[in-house]
């Protein structure tokens, strides 16, 4: 019986119960009919239908399911728990009859599905059951104003239901706790006795059942605690999710109607060669296809996670002590900054119809005019990476490099936050341009940029806080445009150095991924692995940054990570999205699991409960106006005196830009551009050669004016590290040294 009793409750703990949930599913799956032959009866109908797809497969299989007036189809009936390929509501839709066994529907949109019966009956079972469901979503369609407000009233009537039991299971879970140890001592009473025999072995039983019944029923506490957290959470994105569902619906009706006339005018010029009869209803149908076998997928199969993290016992919650250095103590801001820009104006420009004859070319080599940019520059770019500057402070006061690291690593992730609505492309800065962001008197740090390369683009930066850090980088951007999507690589090395340990970590950025480049609305990816590496202790966090998968039912933008000492023993667990939030768990015990995908071992770490390192501020209000910049970012362009010349505030093609003279700000960049390439044909000139090779790559003979290049002394790199200087000019205001650039 004890084995038994193990064996399940080991089951519970790690989380292991869904295989036998999914065996009994696949289970009732299997064991249905394959060609089922449904009747109309009830709100749900559902059975295999032929549906047209395209002209080389012609009608194939799927199975469709109508349900609550919205009729979706699969390609099998396993697909129903992950994967939808189509779905159109009944309630502004159109049902036609063509013969004896086809029919169509059409949302009057791109969405058209022709579909084909086995036989006419069948046909009629299912058109009799459409227009029911069409009835009846219309009815509710109408009433559905007055539905939201009860469901949501509802929702937090339950929700409040919910908490008040919980509130009673935590009680219980107390006096569960108290008479648990109380009897444990009892029973340790009793067997400090030394029985023999069979009285023994029933204390040690008793022992053991007592042991089992406690941890059970502080898993079912924390279980009921977690489902509250849970069902309160997602209460509050329902509704937003739901708009951000059809505001998708409507762009991708869009684009499958752009692809389907394209698809229809392609099909006109073939067929206008081989057969003039083939312009009736199979070219209708063509128009209607909503499905392709090809789609080109970042990441097709849904790649298995690295390890696996269960809860550990929850009496270590008590007992240790959690991560929680004290917040800095904010400064009043010494100046006010601006919180608006002038809006976005309206132009259309066609992206494609400038970037078709670029394929595979370096975007900095695309003449892009300032209708694809945002009123800011590279260099401004690269200093919104201070966006969560106050993860370095905490990490500086710290006092364990495990605890520090989980911090620096939460800060690597969060310089990618601002880029997700941010499809703009930032100005290429000229050479010898500068951007410096004194924040000195309000958050304790001041930051200069400067571009020290322009074939290839490369900036250095450097940052230095009274808060007892320095972050320095220089970061060459490579990117190639691949025709579907534009891939863009950050090449350099990133280094945050804490004065009071000493402690040096250094990581590199993932690639950036703008998909949608021919047709539909243009979105950001970020994907790749990251190493945040402490070299004066040899701590390491490895992190994961997971490409969209369209068949992956996990969290998008997804973030994983291990925080391991140099020995490799896992420490903490950081866990979240790169564009929300991160949290992190300390490791209390880890072990190796069952044999994954492809025979691999994965590692189970029984952690704590997750706590927070960071969450992404919310957009200022208008924000998607105003190139959908935060509050920093819309601070950056600010004009502002006693700014060095070179400082990218004075930029005015980037000013004209963003006043939304986008006229005259194309024809000032056109000028900027042209003046730079005579400086460097009068450098190339005076030096005698057009360049000079460096470390195996082309380098344009230019010296920096604040940066002097150098090889880094902890990666061994070439870089560009500050010399000084720059702070000690501005405070004299004398800039005789910089170059004129605009």
């Amino acid at each position: 019986m004890m084995p038994l009793q193990l064996h399940l409750l080991s089951a519970s703990l790690y989380g292991n119960t869904r295989p036998y949930s999914e065996s009994l599913y696949w289970g009732a799956v299997m064991s249905e009919p394959k060609t089922p032959s449904p009747a109309p009866a009830g709100d749900t109908y559902k059975g295999w239908v032929f549906k047209w797809t395209n002209y080389i497969k012609g009608y194939q299989r799927r199975w469709f399911v109508l349900s609550n007036g919205l009729l979706s189809y699969y390609r099998t009936q396993a697909e129903m728990g992950h994967t939808c390929r189509g779905t159109i509501n009944l309630a502004t839709a159109t049902i036609a009859v063509d013969d004896a066994c086809n029919f169509v529907i059409s949302n009057g949109g791109a969405q058209t599905y022709h579909l084909k019966a086995s036989c006419e009956v069948e046909r009629q079972r299912w058109i009799t059951a459409l227009e029911l469901a069409k009835a009846k979503a219309a009815r509710m369609q109408a009433e559905s104003g007055q539905g939201v407000g009860s469901q949501s009233s509802e929702v937090q009537s339950t929700l409040r239901t919910l908490g008040s039991k919980v509130d009673d299971l935590s009680t219980c879970n107390d006096l569960i706790s108290k008479h648990g140890s109380a009897l444990q001592r009892s029973l340790s009473e009793l067997d400090s006795l030394r029985l023999t025999g069979e009285a023994g072995d029933k204390i040690r039983q008793v022992t053991e059942r007592a042991t089992l019944f406690r941890i059970t029923s502080n898993a079912m506490i924390n279980a009921c605690r977690d489902f509250l957290s849970l069902a309160q959470a997602h209460s509050k994105r329902w509704q937003k999710a739901l708009q951000a569902e059809r505001d998708q619906r409507v762009r991708l009706e869009d684009t499958l109607e752009q692809l389907a006339k394209q698809h229809n005018h392609l099909e006109r010029a073939f067929k206008s060669n081989t057969s003039a009869d083939s312009n009736g209803s199979a070219t209708a149908k063509g128009e209607g296809s909503d499905e392709d076998d090809d789609n080109e997928f970042f990441d097709a199969v849904e790649e298995a996670p690295e390890f696996i993290t269960v809860p550990a016992d929850p009496h270590f919650h008590k007992s240790l002590t959690s991560i929680n250095p004290e917040s800095p103590q904010s400064m009043e801001p010494m100046r006010k900054r601006r919180t608006k820009i002038p809006d976005k104006p309206n132009y259309s420009l066609n992206l494609w119809s400038i970037m078709k004859n670029c394929i595979g070319k370096e975007l900095s080599k695309i003449p892009m005019p300032v209708n694809f940019n945002e009123p800011i520059s590279m260099l401004q770019r690269l200093s919104e990476d201070l966006e969560y500057y106050e993860l370095l402070d905490k990490a500086a006061k710290c006092q364990s490099s495990l605890e520090q690291l989980c911090y620096v690593a939460a800060f690597s992730v969060s310089s990618y936050s601002t880029t997700v609505h941010r499809t703009g492309k930032p100005f290429n800065p000229l050479l010898g341009e500068t951007f410096e962001l004194d924040r000195r008197r309000e958050t304790g740090y001041r930051s200069l940029c400067e571009q020290v390369s322009h074939h290839p683009p490369a900036a250095a930066h450097h940052v230095i806080s009274d808060r007892g850090w320095t972050l320095r980088q220089e970061i060459a951007v490579a990117s190639k445009f691949r025709g579907k999507y534009l891939s863009i690589m950050p090449l350099g090395t990133i280094h945050a150095v804490f004065n009071k340990t000493n402690h040096h970590y250094t990581w590199k950025k993932v690639t950036t991924t703008v998909h949608n480049i021919i047709v539909g609305k243009l979105w950001i990816d970020q994907s790749g692995e990251i190493d945040v590496i402490n070299h004066q202790t040899g701590d390491r966090c490895h992190l994961k940054f997971a490409p969209y998968s369209y068949f992956s039912r996990d969290v998008a933008r997804k973030v994983t990570g291990v925080v391991m000492d140099k020995d490799g023993k896992a420490h903490y667990i950081l866990s979240g999205t790169w564009d929300e939030k991160m949290e992190f768990s300390r490791v209390m015990q880890s072990t190796m699991g069952e044999n994954g995908t492809e025979g691999r071992q994965k590692t189970v770490y029984q952690t704590l409960k997750a706590k927070e390192l960071w969450r992404k501020n919310p957009l200022p209000e208008g924000a998607e106006t105003m190139y959908f910049f935060t509050h920093l970012a819309l601070t950056l362009n600010e004009p502002e005196e006693g700014v060095a010349p070179t400082d990218s505030r004075r930029r005015p093609d980037q000013r004209l830009m963003e006043e939304g003279q986008w006229d005259e700000a194309n024809a000032e960049k056109q000028r900027l551009e042209e003046k730079q390439r005579g400086v460097r044909r009068e450098r190339e000139r005076e030096a005698g050669k057009p360049f000079s090779v460096c470390l195996g790559t082309y380098q344009d003979n230019y010296t920096a004016q604040w940066f002097e290049r150098c090889e880094d002394p902890v990666t061994g790199e070439s870089t560009h590290i500050y010399k000084g200087g720059y702070w000690e000019a501005k405070e004299r205001g004398s800039w005789e040294s910089c170059p004129e650039i605009y």
